[in-house]
């Protein structure tokens, strides 16, 4: 495993804990680590972890609005 360390001000206020979350909550948003991975990273399970993720902005499914608006006109034009 790889080290990284950082000098943070204590004026920041961060923990350990809420840095190593929200770095990979972003990791996970941006595809860089699967859901497994960050959630190890975290030190959280899967569950936890996925229950965690709306409070650093980050969708559970990385489906962006781009995606969301071509399958909404795509449902809109198909025809049964």
């Amino acid at each position: 495993m790889k080290t990284i360390t950082l000098d943070i001000p204590d004026s920041f206020e961060l923990n350990e804990k809420e840095t190593k979350t929200f770095l990979a909550a972003k990791l996970y948003e941006k595809g860089t680590l699967s859901l497994g991975q960050a959630a190890d990273l975290a030190g959280y399970t899967k569950r936890t972890f996925m229950e965690l993720l709306a409070n650093y902005d980050v969708s559970l499914f990385n489906y962006s609005e781009e995606d969301l608006e071509k399958d909404i006109l795509n449902a809109q034009n198909y025809h049964l």
